[in-house]
């Protein structure tokens, strides 16, 4: 018998990279050269890391799918992002936008669930990391403990309750790694 993983999967805009904003709203980093991870992220997924976690991005792209990046400037994103935090296990991205009915696009749990089949995750032992409610109801839906990073953007919460509320990006992590250690005790 196999013994399955816990993984904490994290969402990539707002969560281990600046967002772009316009209006008080994130949208999607688009240009590889601006990209700009969020100071304390680093130390803190090598801490995951060595807790025994699998870190996995899980991320929408659907300005693929509108025309208004190419999928190969988004995968060059993704190179650098695994570069700047080498601790990431793999980058799992919906390149869809919402009439496309798939089943990858979160809110949707496709992602986390086709990366939990790809490593041989045990969802009921991992976390979701996200900061859109779209986040929390795929993390939900996949069985994860789920913590909402809350920016405090000028747009709607999660549909379902998270588990845990932070208030940034590095609280979440810190919170996961308390919470683990805590499961470990």
């Amino acid at each position: 018998m196999t013994l399955l993983s816990p993984a904490v999967f994290l969402d990539r805009d707002g969560v281990l990279n600046e967002p772009v904003m316009r209006d008080r709203r994130p949208y999607a980093q688009l240009d590889p050269e601006a990209l700009s991870v969020i100071e304390g992220v680093g130390p803190l997924l090598a801490e995951l890391k060595a807790l025994g976690f699998l870190l996995i991005v899980v991320t929408n792209q659907p300005d693929v799918a509108r025309g208004t990046v190419t999928r190969e400037a988004v995968e060059r994103i993704h190179e650098r992002l695994r570069r700047e935090l080498p601790a990431l296990d793999a980058v799992f991205a919906c390149f869809h936008d919402d009439e496309d009915g798939c089943t990858c696009r979160k809110p949707r749990p496709g992602l986390l669930l086709d990366a939990a089949r790809s490593f041989g995750v045990d969802l009921g032992r991992s976390f979701l990391v996200g900061d859109r409610w779209r986040d929390v109801d795929a993390g939900r839906a996949a069985g994860c403990t789920t913590v909402f990073v809350d920016h405090g953007w000028d747009e709607r919460g999660p549909r379902t309750p998270p588990d845990v509320r932070v208030a940034s990006a590095v609280e979440g992590l810190e919170t996961v790694r308390r919470l683990q250690e805590a499961r470990r005790a």
